[in-house]
C-alpha cells in the first residue's frame, strides 16, 4: 500500500504521543548533528552538504516514508561510494547519480521491489557492511593522529603505505583530543542516557581546545567558514549541458547508490519493526527514499537514507510517529542557522573519534567473527564480499557477492533434490517409517519402472535427473515420474522432460507424469510440454497411473489401497484442478 505512514498515524494521535515525539525528535536531532558533519567530511565534501541532506532528505523521508520511525539522513554506508563519485566526478557527478538512484528507488518502490530486498544474503550484508567499517575507519587515521600530509590515496593499501610513511609528524596534542572525544563517548552514558554522548564530546572537547589554544586542525581551517543557512534549491549542474556519455558513465554508481539506500532502508526499517513491534510499508519507503534523494542534490546535499543508530535514538527516547523525524529535521536547521558558523570550531580530531566509533558499532566484529562457525559457503562470500569492498569497490563486492551467493543457492538446491529409481517393490513396511504412498506399498507391473522426484525440479537439479534416467539399461514399457515432492519447476527442468520424453518415444517407451502439483501443472500447461505428453498421461496419483500402464500392458487393474492418501487435487487426465482426488 503506498500510503505514507504519517498519514494513517493521527487517527489516535494524543497529546503525550506528541510532546515524547517532539522529546525524541529533539534528542535525534542533537545526536544527527556531529554525525551529518562528519559523514560529509568523511565523504569528500564540505561539511555542510551533510547538513543540509539530514535538514532536507530526513523530513522527506520521514514525511513520506513507510515506517512510523525512520530517521533518514547521510550514513556510514555510503561514505565510500559518495567519496569515489566525488574524486571522480565531482560534485555535479555526485548530484547527478544522487537524483538518478533517486528515480530508480521510486521506480523500484512502484513495481513492488521492496519484498525483495529481503533476499539478499545475510553474508552479503555482512561481508560489506564490514568492509566499509574498515574503510570508514582507515580514513580517519590521518586526523586522529594529527598526520602532516598532503592528500590521502583512496585505495586501501596505498593510504595505509602512505600512513606509515607520515608516522613521524603525529601530533600528540590531536592524539589527545580524539582520546579524550573517545572517553566521553564511551562513559557518558553512565551519567545519563538523555543527552547524546557524542554531542556531549564534541561541546565539550571543543571548548577546551579553544580555551586552551590547542594546536590541532579545524573544519574551520581546512574548508572555511560553515555556511549556517540553508540554499534555495536549484540544478547542481546544468541540464542544457547533459550528454548522453555522462549520464551513462553515472548509470553503474547511480545503481550503487539506489541498490546501498533501499538495502540500508529497508533493513532499519525491518530493525525499528522489531523494536516497536510494527510493520512498515517496504514500497512506501522506497518512494519516500527516492524523492528524498531527488531532493537532496537540489539544496546541495548527499545520498541519504535510513540511518539505523539514530533510528533506535529515536525509538529508545519514546518516538513512534513520524512527527518525530519531522522535529529531528527541523531541530537540525534550528540549530544551523543560530549556531551553525560556530561548527567551523569543531576540531578534525573530534569528528574523527566520533566516526570511529561509528565504525566500531557498524562493523558488527562480533556477528562477523561468529559467521566463520557457520557453512564455509556462507564463510566464503562473506569473505569475499568483505575483500573486495575493502581492496577493490563496493559496487563490485555486492555483484560478486550477490553472484556467489546465488551460486550456492543453486548447489543447495541442486542438493536437496533427489531423483530415485523404483521397480517391483511391494514389501515390508520400514520401521519407524509410515507412509501411505510410498511405492514399497504399492505393486509394480514389469515393464514399468517408477522414478520419483524429491525437492524443488529446478535447473540446478536438471542435469542430476538427465543423468539418472536418461541412461537406463533396461529399456521399460511405462516410464513414470513421479513429482508428489516436487513444489515448483522451471522452464529447465522442463526442458529436461520434454528432451527425455522424445528420447523415450523415438525407444517405445511411453513417459506419463503422476502427483503433480500446482506450478508444475500450471507451467505445464503454457508450455507445448503438455501437449507432447498428452493431457490424459497426467496423472493427480500413483495408483492411477499404474492402473493405466496395466491397461497398456494388458493386465488386470489393482484397486486403489484404501490407506492411500491425497496428495494433488487433480482431475486425471483433465488438466483442472479438483479436490476429490486421491493417492
Amino acid at each position: 500500500m503506498l500510503v505514507p505512514k504519517l498519514f494513517t498515524t493521527f487517527t489516535a494521535y494524543s497529546r503525550a504521543q506528541l510532546l515524547a515525539d517532539v522529546s525524541a525528535g529533539a534528542i535525534v536531532g542533537i545526536v544527527a548533528l556531529p554525525l551529518a558533519i562528519a559523514f560529509a567530511i568523511a565523504s569528500g565534501v564540505p561539511p555542510e552538504r551533510g547538513l543540509y541532506t539530514a535538514i532536507v532528505a530526513g523530513f522527506l523521508i520521514s514525511a513520506l516514508g513507510g515506517s512510523r520511525v525512520q530517521i533518514g539522513g547521510p550514513t556510514g554506508a555510503f561514505v565510500v561510494i559518495v567519496y569515489g563519485i566525488v574524486q571522480r566526478y565531482g560534485y555535479d557527478g555526485l548530484a547527478l547519480a544522487t537524483m538518478m538512484a533517486g528515480i530508480m528507488l521510486v521506480v523500484f518502490g512502484l513495481v513492488r521491489f521492496g519484498g525483495a530486498i529481503k533476499f539478499i544474503p545475510f553474508p552479503v550484508t555482512i561481508g560489506f557492511t564490514s568492509g566499509i567499517a574498515l574503510i570508514i575507519l582507515s580514513s580517519q587515521v590521518k586526523d586522529f593522529l594529527g598526520l602532516r600530509m598532503g592528500p590521502v590515496p583512496a585505495a586501501f593499501i596505498p593510504k595505509w603505505q602512505a600512513f606509515a610513511a607520515h608516522a613521524a609528524s603525529l601530533n600528540p596534542w590531536a592524539v589527545a583530543v580524539a582520546a579524550a572525544t573517545l572517553l566521553i563517548i564511551v562513559a557518558w552514558p553512565r551519567v545519563t542516557r538523555r543527552v547524546p554522548g557524542p554531542f556531549v564530546a564534541l561541546v565539550a572537547v571543543t571548548a577546551l581546545v579553544h580555551v586552551f589554544h590547542v594546536d590541532v586542525e579545524t573544519i574551520a581551517g581546512r574548508f572555511g567558514p560553515i555556511h549556517a543557512r540553508l540554499p534555495a534549491p536549484s540544478l547542481p549542474f546544468a541540464a542544457s549541458e547533459l550528454r548522453w556519455p555522462d549520464l551513462a558513465a553515472l548509470i553503474q554508481p547511480a545503481l550503487a547508490i539506489a541498490l546501498l539506500g533501499a538495502i540500508e532502508s529497508l533493513l532499519s526499517a525491518v530493525v525499528a519493526d522489531g523494536m516497536i513491534g510494527g510493520r512498515h510499508r517496504s514500497n512506501m519507503e522506497l518512494v519516500a527514499q527516492g524523492v528524498a534523494n531527488i531532493a537532496s542534490p537540489l539544496f546541495g546535499g548527499i545520498p541519504a537514507t535510513g540511518a539505523i543508530a539514530r533510528t533506535a535514538t529515536n525509538v529508545k527516547n519514546g518516538g513512534r510517529t513520524p512527527v518525530a523525524g519531522l522535529v529531528h529535521a527541523m531541530t537540525l536547521l534550528l540549530i544551523m542557522l543560530f549556531f551553525g558558523r560556530w561548527a567551523g570550531l569543531i576540531p578534525m580530531a573530534v569528528l574523527a573519534a566520533i566516526l570511529v566509533v561509528v565504525a566500531y558499532h557498524m562493523s558488527e566484529w562480533r556477528t562477523f567473527v561468529s559467521e566463520f562457525s557457520g557453512p564455509k559457503s556462507d564463510v566464503a562470500v562473506m569473505l569475499a564480499t568483505f575483500v573486495l569492498t575493502v581492496l577493490v569497490d563496493l559496487t563490485v563486492a555486492i555483484e560478486v557477492g550477490m553472484v556467489l551467493a546465488a551460486f550456492l543457492f543453486m548447489k543447495r538446491m541442486a542438493e536437496v533434490t533427489n531423483i530415485s529409481a523404483v521397480s517391483n517393490e511391494l514389501g515390508d513396511e520400514p520401521e519407524g517409517i509410515s507412509d501411505a504412498n510410498a511405492l514399497y506399498r504399492r505393486s509394480i507391473p514389469n515393464g514399468v519402472q517408477v522414478y520419483e522426484i524429491n525437492g524443488p525440479f529446478f535447473f540446478g537439479a536438471a542435469e542430476t535427473f538427465r543423468d539418472t534416467v536418461g541412461f537406463v539399461s533396461d529399456k521399460p514399457k511405462v516410464l513414470i515420474i513421479r513429482m508428489r515432492n516436487v513444489p515448483a519447476i522451471d522452464s529447465t527442468a522442463m526442458r529436461a522432460l520434454r528432451d527425455l520424453h522424445r528420447q523415450f518415444k523415438a525407444q517405445g517407451t511411453l513417459m506419463w507424469l503422476s502427483d503433480v502439483h500446482a506450478q508444475p501443472l500450471i507451467a505445464l500447461g503454457r508450455s507445448y510440454l503438455l501437449d507432447e505428453i498428452g493431457d490424459e498421461h497426467i496423472f493427480g496419483n500413483i495408483d492411477d497411473a499404474l492402473n493405466a500402464a496395466r491397461r497398456h500392458l494388458g493386465l488386470p487393474e489393482v484397486p486403489k489401497p484404501a490407506f492411500a492418501t491425497p496428495t494433488v487435487a487433480r482431475e486425471s487426465g483433465s488438466g483442472r484442478l479438483a479436490p476429490s482426488d486421491t493417492g
